[in-house]
């Protein structure tokens, strides 16, 4: 008798209704794909990470914040069964098979009318790979081609695979573009056991990741629900203790504005032993993708990043803002959306010009990139009548004005 195979093909679900039942790791993982394809994603689940309420936040998906009721595939042209109760699970895939829905199930993949393959990306190419249901074969063989592409030894109009052991690898995943973070950040992430995100890294390469992999939402949202930098101490230093290799994956570069040397330290008082990864810094690269140079001959001969986690004047403040109003050059405020306002009324009581020119860059790098341009006396009405959130970078002095057209 003929084993029977998979089907391997490829969905275009844009614009169409995609059911995803469940809002822990499990859809974390697989819903920034979906979205990516431009599907119109519902989540049904009484509760969700961080990360995944923060995209309903976003109005990237939609979540019923509600346990799933059957009926609720009804119009739907692909499922999702991400639940943790093999029941309910069971129960979306008969319902599924009932509406001719195709349906994966996360629990027993091979339970479902469809299965999820190990994807990747390199360069516009998407590859998949399927091998009846043993995960972690597939996964070994959709990264050993993404290494063979990148490293130019497979022909397309890499590297060799850094054995990963008991530690933890602190890993800078640039501003968002999953594209951006470096090579050996993404060998390390190959060989996890476990990935401890924020919701700031670039989230595509989640899905990525083999099944046997644990995610850890270790989401920091502004001035929302955030995850205790202690917990995510004990988090890192417990896996490690226990075996396993351990990715810290954060947005940006980890030692600018990132804890990152917190975590090291941590790390280092109990042991375990670390490896950074530096990364692209947010604070220069979000900038540049939105055509606004932080430095230019001529316009600005220094560059200040500074932090807007606490207002002028707060006492825990360390930043003097009298000596940044009488500088000329550049100054890239970063977390400084919510307090915009009162950061430019700072600059300018110290001296710096009310039309000082200003660019907030919002989600840089990501397909969801807004830019707007204002000055210092009018950025904090601009930024609110636009709608302007975190996470965004803020460029401040006249390089900001360079590149609009005259």
């Amino acid at each position: 008798m003929v084993e029977e195979q998979h089907y391997l093909a490829g969905l275009d679900l844009a614009g169409r209704r995609v059911v995803v039942v469940g809002g822990g790791t499990v859809a974390q993982r697989r819903l920034p794909r979906l979205v990516r394809a431009g599907a119109v994603v519902e989540v049904i689940s009484p509760d969700t990470t961080p990360s995944v309420s923060a995209m309903a936040d976003a109005g990237e998906i939609t979540w019923r914040q509600r346990p799933y009721r059957d009926g609720d595939l009804d119009a739907a042209w692909y499922a999702l069964a991400c639940t943790d109760d093999p029941e309910v699970n069971a129960a979306v895939c008969a319902e599924a098979e009932r509406r001719r829905v195709f349906c994966v199930r996360a629990d027993a993949g091979l339970q479902g009318s469809a299965v999820t393959p190990a994807v990747g990306e390199h360069d516009g190419l998407l590859v998949g790979v399927l091998s009846g249901g043993t995960h972690r074969r597939s996964a070994a063989v959709r990264d050993n081609l993404l290494h063979a592409l990148r490293a130019g030894t497979v022909e397309d109009p890499g590297d060799d695979v850094e054995q990963a052991t008991a530690g933890v690898a602190l890993v800078g995943g640039g501003p968002g573009d999953p594209e951006l973070i470096t090579v050996r950040g993404r060998r390390l992430l190959a060989r996890a056991d476990v990935v401890v995100v924020d919701r700031l890294a670039p989230r595509d390469l989640l899905d990525e990741l083999a099944p046997h992999v644990e995610v850890v939402d270790a989401a920091k949202i502004p001035y929302g629900r955030a995850a205790s930098q202690e917990v995510i101490n004990r988090a890192l230093i417990d896996n490690a203790r226990a075996g396993k290799f351990v990715v810290r994956l954060k947005g940006g570069d980890p030692y600018v504005f990132g804890r990152g040397f917190e975590e090291v330290l941590a790390c280092a008082e109990a042991g375990v032993p670390v490896t950074v990864v530096p990364g692209i810094t947010s604070a220069f690269a979000v900038p540049a993708v939105a055509d606004v140079p932080v430095t230019h001959r001529g316009v600005a001969h220094e560059v200040v990043v500074v932090s807007g986690h606490v207002p002028p004047g707060h006492d825990q403040s360390l930043v003097d803002w009298d000596a940044l109003g009488r500088l000329k050059g550049t100054i890239v405020l970063m977390m400084g959306v919510e307090r915009i306002e009162k950061f430019a009324e700072a600059l300018m009581a110290a001296g710096r010009p009310d039309d000082t020119p200003v660019a907030m860059i919002q989600e840089g790098t990501m397909p969801t990139q807004k830019v707007l341009r204002s000055t210092l006396k009018k950025v904090g009405a601009d930024a609110a009548a636009q709608g302007i959130r975190p996470p965004a970078v803020t460029v401040i002095g006249p390089v900001a004005e360079l590149g609009q057209p005259s």
